[in-house]
C-alpha cells in the first residue's frame, strides 16, 4: 500500500462491506492514508477505515457484551442499511441478529480514533489451549519465509490443545520447505502458542475460480485422512 501510494499518489480508498450491510460499513478516504505533514500514515494502512455514514460498528464478545477500543471481538452493525433477514431462513436470521446488533462474521478491533481493523474471519479462528489464534496473523508470519509462495492455517481436533494450528504451504517453485525450520521460524516472530503443531507441504493449494485459497477444502481433506488414521 505505501508504496502503491508513493507511485500512484494519494487516491488509494478502502471500503468494507458485505451483502447483509451493503458496502458501507467503513470506508477509508484518500486523505486519511495521510498524516497532518503530509507523511504516509502506516500504523492506519492496513485498517479498513472508520465506520460510514449511517452506521454503527462495534466489536462483541461471545457474550453480547461491546468491547472497549483495542478490544478484539466480532465486528457488529446497526444500520437502517442492514438486511431485514435471510429469505425463508427465520434460524439464520436470529443467529446474524443477535443481542440486537448484525453480526458480520468478522473478527476486528477499533483503535481509540475509530478506524476499524479486521484480524480474520470467526469461522477461521482456532481455541488452542485455551488461546485464541487468529490463523491469518500465522499465515502472514509464514508468508514471510522466503520459499514459501502460499500458506493456509486451519485448526483440526486435539485431545491435547482441543485445537492444533495445522499449517499447508506451497512452495515457491524449485524450493523445499523442512517443517521443524518453519515451526521455529514462526515461533521466532509471534511465539510458541501460535505457531504450527504441525505443517505439511503441497505442491498447491486448492483454490477457487478467482484463485482464493479453498480452507474448507484443505480441512475437509485433512480431517478425512485423520479419521482413516483413527478409524473414526
Amino acid at each position: 500500500m505505501e508504496e502503491a501510494l508513493s507511485k500512484i499518489g494519494p487516491v488509494m480508498a478502502q471500503l468494507f462491506g458485505q451483502t447483509e450491510a451493503p458496502m458501507m460499513i467503513s470506508m477509508m478516504s484518500p486523505r486519511e492514508h495521510f498524516h497532518a505533514d503530509g507523511s504516509v500514515a502506516r500504523e492506519r494502512l492496513s485498517s479498513a477505515g472508520r465506520p460510514g455514514p449511517l452506521v454503527q460498528v462495534a466489536t462483541m464478545d461471545s457474550e453480547g457484551v461491546l468491547l472497549p477500543p483495542g478490544g478484539t471481538g466480532e465486528i457488529v452493525v446497526r444500520s437502517s442499511l442492514v438486511m431485514m433477514g435471510y429469505y425463508q431462513d427465520p434460524k439464520a436470521t436470529a443467529e446474524a441478529g443477535r443481542f440486537g446488533w448484525h453480526h458480520t462474521g468478522d473478527i476486528g478491533r477499533l483503535d481509540a480514533d475509530g478506524f476499524l481493523y479486521i484480524v480474520d474471519r470467526a469461522k477461521d479462528m482456532i481455541i488452542t489451549g485455551g488461546f485464541n489464534v487468529y490463523s491469518v496473523e500465522v499465515e502472514q508470519a509464514l508468508m514471510q519465509h522466503p520459499d514459501v509462495q502460499d500458506s493456509a492455517v486451519i485448526g483440526l481436533p486435539d485431545e491435547k490443545w482441543g485445537e492444533a494450528v495445522v499449517a499447508v504451504l506451497q512452495p515457491h517453485a524449485g524450493r523445499s520447505l523442512q517443517p521443524e525450520e518453519i515451526i521455529a521460524f514462526v515461533k521466532a516472530r509471534i511465539g510458541s502458542v501460535k505457531a504450527p503443531k504441525r505443517v505439511e507441504v503441497w505442491p498447491d493449494l486448492p483454490r477457487s475460480k478467482v484463485g482464493k485459497v479453498m480452507k474448507k477444502d484443505i480441512r475437509a481433506e485433512l480431517l478425512a485422512r485423520l479419521n482413516r488414521q483413527t478409524g473414526a
